[in-house]
């Protein structure tokens, strides 16, 4: 087995500078040089579109677990982080078949296609009304204006959602969402920890009102669910509401605010979407492929597992490279690096992973952007960016977190 950080070939740096703005150069350089390689933190990476690809279908763990001890494990440790995490850990996300498949079967009559197909009247008139409020303003942040508010109300009202903090909610979800990507900080694990205990103990009081408030919605249908006999401990079912709610608009807010973002940045292509509005369901694909909401994705081996010339030990983390796959030449022609709305491919980009987890609200977010950006552009001929753009910070859930336009 080659250790290929024992050379001057690249590795995987999400904290170099300028990653943050930009970090498609440096995903160019590793499918170039550096297409699976292990990290000294120990764990893989893999970047070429055919090997993420086959990893996402390839059966492999997604439990913790199984993984080795080695240095990531080790940091953990360090920081005083234990296993004991309610939410981070027990939601379908993050188990295997069979757990996996029972609840997503639970879930997944909500994210048919017919109910979502059903929501496009009120996404429509929640648009409308975001708008309306945007030309009134004439310039406004994007993310708040828009972004934001409309997935968040959309999956609160799928859900059910009583009143409750949002603002708190919103502060706490926005540093559980690091639990996803890599972290060698010991003061923002143990931050990720204790938020994810809070957001716990704020959905297990959401849980309490709904038992006493049922209604015809999402957060009702789980309890029935759970109490009607149905394997759901209380624990899975905080998890399972946590990622529903927190899933359901932290990566749409990054397909609005980043697909808008890519087209000012490239106006050939936003005035030829304008030109045909029809073309907006293909155009949301490509800006997934183009900037994806979530960079990468992991798995763990069970066993050996071979990609690129390389054997794998079981018990390894293997992070899949979902962005850099987006745009490898290899797959997508010399034009992967340029946004393409007509791309007669753009569907089978990796952003929403592959598999078993398959992101579950796929034809939702789908829906979102198509809906939001395709009114947004026609309803404003003038938009323009009105300010620099401040990024999230976020290694994984990587996005604008302002976003400046004028009308």
């Amino acid at each position: 087995m080659t250790d290929v950080t024992a050379d001057d070939s690249p590795v995987f740096d999400p904290f170099a500078p300028g990653f943050a703005e930009d970090p498609y150069p440096h995903y160019a350089e590793l499918r170039e040089r550096a297409p699976v390689h292990r990290h000294p933190l120990g764990f893989w990476v893999i970047s070429r579109y055919e090997d993420v690809f086959a990893l996402l279908r390839s059966g492999l763990s997604v439990e913790d677990r199984h993984a080795a001890d080695g240095p990531l494990q080790q940091l953990y440790a360090d920081a005083g982080v234990t296993d004991t995490r309610r939410v981070d850990g027990r939601s379908m996300l993050d188990l295997d078949p069979p757990d996996h498949t029972r609840l997503r079967k639970l879930v997944s009559k909500a994210f048919s296609p017919r109910t979502i197909a059903a929501l496009e009247p009120e996404v429509t008139a929640l648009v409308d009304e975001a708008l309306a409020e945007i030309a009134a303003a004439g310039r406004v942040d994007l993310v708040p204006a828009l972004a934001f508010p409309l997935p968040f109300t959309v999956i609160s009202r799928m859900l059910g959602m009583p009143p409750t903090d949002h603002e708190k909610l919103r502060e706490l979800t926005g540093t559980l969402v690091r639990a996803v990507e890599p972290v060698n900080d010991p003061e923002l694990l143990r931050a990720i920890a204790a938020a994810d205990n809070e957001v716990a103990g704020m959905i297990e009081d959401v849980l309490r009102w709904k038992r006493a408030n049922p209604a015809d919605d999402l957060l009702s249908a789980l309890i029935a669910a759970e109490e009607d006999g149905d394997a759901l401990s209380d624990d899975e079912l905080v998890a399972q509401v946590a990622l529903l709610y927190v899933a359901g608009h932290e990566t749409t807010v990054n397909l609005i605010a980043g697909g808008t973002l890519a087209l000012l940045r490239n106006p050939g292509q936003l005035d030829r979407l304008r030109a045909d509005p029809e073309l907006a369901g293909n155009a949301v694909d490509e800006l997934l492929r183009y900037d994806s909401p979530v960079q990468s994705s992991r798995r763990v081996t069970l066993e050996p597992y071979s990609v690129g010339g390389h054997e794998i030990e079981p018990g390894a983390f293997v992070l899949a490279n979902l962005a850099a796959a987006n745009r490898d030449p290899e797959f997508w022609g010399p034009d992967a690096e340029q946004l393409r709305l007509d791309r007669p491919n753009a569907r089978q980009h990796v952003s929403f992973g592959g598999g078993p987890h398959h992101c579950l609200g796929a034809a939702l977010a789908r829906l979102e952007g198509r809906v939001a950006i395709g009114r947004l552009v026609q309803r404003f001929p003038g938009l323009a960016l009105d300010g620099d753009v401040v990024w999230n910070g976020r290694l994984n859930l990587r996005g604008p977190e302002r976003l400046p336009v004028r009308t």
